[in-house]
C-alpha cells in the first residue's frame, strides 16, 4: 500500500483559497446586507450594491467567467462551479447570484464576436457589472431550438429586420442589450442565426411574466426589428454552434449554484435539529431527522463530484454535452430533494418567510426546467449510451 493511500481527493489549493474568500465575502459582506431586505427583494439598495462590487473588484471577485483580458476573473470551468456554489448560498441567489455584488458576466459567445463588437457592447458591460439577456426559447418549444425557433431576420441593405417572440427571457428588462437567436435560412439547425439587439432598437418591447419565482422573466416582443448587420455575432447559420456553448458551458455553473442552495438549506437545518427539541430531546436525535440529513448529504456530495467531473472535463477540452446533462438533470433534482427534505424538518417554520427556504423552495422548482427540463437531459443521455452501444455491436 502506497504512503499516500489515505489521502482523499480535493480540489488544487488556489481554488480552495477562492473558495474560502468568497465564502467569507457571503458571509461579512452581502448576506448581513441582504439581510435587512424583505423577503421576495431581488436587489440591493444601489449606494450599498456599489460599495461592495469596488470591494469585490478591488479583491479581484469580479465577472468570474470573462476572460482576464476583458477585465474578468477568467476562471477556469471549474473555478466557475466552485464559485457558482458559494455565491448562490443567499436569498436571492438562486436567480441574483451574490446578490449581483460581483457582476454579471455576459454570455461567453460574445468573445467570437468581431473586435468592434467587444469593444462596444461587452466591455462597458464587464466594468459596469451590468446584466444582458439571450433569447433563444419561443412558445413553439423552447428544448428544440434548432426545429422550434420561428423568429425570423431578413437582411435588407445593411440592416437585418427581426420579427417573432421570445418567452421566459431572464434579466431583458434589466438589460442594454443581449442576443437574440433567429432563422436566416431554412428550417433546422443550419438556418439560425445569433444577433446583438438593443433594447432601445426600434420595433423591440417587453412584458413580464409572472412566476413563481420574486424575479420575473420577460417576453421580447420583435415588430420589425431593425438590427445593424454589423450586429450579426459570427457568420449566417452558425447560430445554432454558439447557442449550444452557450448552453452545454453555462449548465455546469448552473448544476452547482442549485447545490450551493441545497447546501445552504441543510446547513440551516443541521443547526435547527441539534437545538429544537420536541418530546424532551432534540429533533437531531429522532432516527427519522438524522435519515434525512444523511439522505440530503449523499446526494449533495454525489452531485458536486458530478459538477466536478464535467468541469474537470471541459477544461481539458472535451465534448462535455453529456457530462453536462448529467450534472444538471441530478443537481437540479438533488436540490430539489434536500430543500424539501429541510423544510420538513422545520416544520411550520420552514414554510414561513422568515426563513430562506420557502423562497428557495418556489424558485428551485423552476431550475428543473430551465436550461432544458430534466426530461430533454434524459434523453440526451439515453441517446447517447445507446449511440455508443450500438457502435460497440457493428
Amino acid at each position: 500500500m502506497s504512503a499516500n493511500a489515505d489521502a482523499s481527493w480535493e480540489l488544487p489549493e488556489d481554488l480552495r483559497l477562492l473558495q474560502a474568500t468568497v465564502r467569507r465575502f457571503m458571509r461579512e459582506e452581502i448576506i448581513p446586507e441582504e439581510n435587512k431586505l424583505p423577503h421576495d427583494a431581488i436587489a440591493l439598495p444601489p449606494d450599498v450594491l456599489k460599495r461592495l462590487q469596488a470591494k469585490a473588484k478591488s479583491l479581484g471577485l469580479w465577472q468570474f467567467e470573462t476572460p482576464a483580458e476583458f477585465g474578468g476573473a477568467g476562471l477556469s470551468l471549474l473555478g466557475q462551479a466552485v464559485v457558482a456554489e458559494e455565491t448562490t448560498q443567499c436569498k436571492m441567489g438562486a436567480y441574483i447570484i451574490g446578490c449581483h455584488v460581483f457582476g454579471w458576466d455576459p454570455p461567453n459567445v460574445i468573445f467570437k464576436g468581431t473586435k468592434a463588437q467587444i469593444k462596444k457592447y461587452a466591455l462597458p458591460t464587464i466594468e459596469k457589472g451590468e446584466k444582458t439577456f439571450v433569447a433563444i426559447t419561443e412558445a413553439g418549444g423552447g428544448s428544440d431550438p434548432g426545429r422550434a425557433i420561428a423568429t425570423k431576420a431578413v437582411r435588407k441593405g445593411d440592416k437585418y429586420i427581426l420579427n417573432g417572440t421570445k418567452i421566459f427571457i431572464s434579466g431583458a428588462a434589466e438589460s442594454s442589450w443581449g442576443l437574440v437567436f433567429a432563422r436566416t435560412g431554412d428550417k433546422g439547425r443550419g438556418g439560425i442565426s445569433s444577433f446583438i439587439v438593443e433594447n432601445r432598437f426600434k420595433g423591440f418591447s417587453l412584458k413580464p411574466i409572472p412566476v413563481i419565482r420574486a424575479y420575473s422573466p420577460h417576453e421580447v416582443h420583435l415588430e420589425d426589428c431593425e438590427v445593424p448587420a454589423e450586429n450579426l455575432l459570427g457568420e449566417e447559420g452558425n447560430g445554432f454552434a454558439l447557442a449550444e456553448d452557450w448552453l452545454v458551458h453555462g449548465r455546469v455553473p448552473y448544476a452547482a449554484g442549485v447545490i450551493g442552495i441545497g447546501q445552504a438549506a441543510l446547513n440551516l437545518a443541521i443547526e435547527w435539529a441539534k437545538e429544537r427539541e420536541t418530546f424532551r430531546s432534540p429533533l437531531a436525535d429522532k432516527q427519522a431527522i438524522q435519515w434525512m440529513i444523511a439522505d440530503s448529504e449523499v446526494e449533495l456530495r454525489a452531485a458536486r463530484l458530478l459538477i466536478y467531473q464535467a468541469a474537470w472535463r471541459g477544461d481539458l477540452g472535451h465534448n462535455i454535452k453529456v457530462d453536462a446533462s448529467i450534472a444538471k438533470l441530478y443537481a437540479t433534482e438533488t436540490a430539489g430533494r434536500v430543500v424539501d427534505r429541510c423544510i420538513q424538518i422545520f416544520g411550520g417554520l420552514g414554510v414561513s418567510k422568515e426563513m430562506p427556504l420557502e423562497r428557495w423552495y418556489r424558485e428551485l422548482r423552476i431550475k428543473r426546467i430551465g436550461e432544458g427540463p430534466s426530461e430533454v437531459h434524459r434523453m440526451v443521455i439515453a441517446r447517447d449510451l445507446l449511440s455508443e452501444r450500438s457502435k460497440k455491436r457493428s
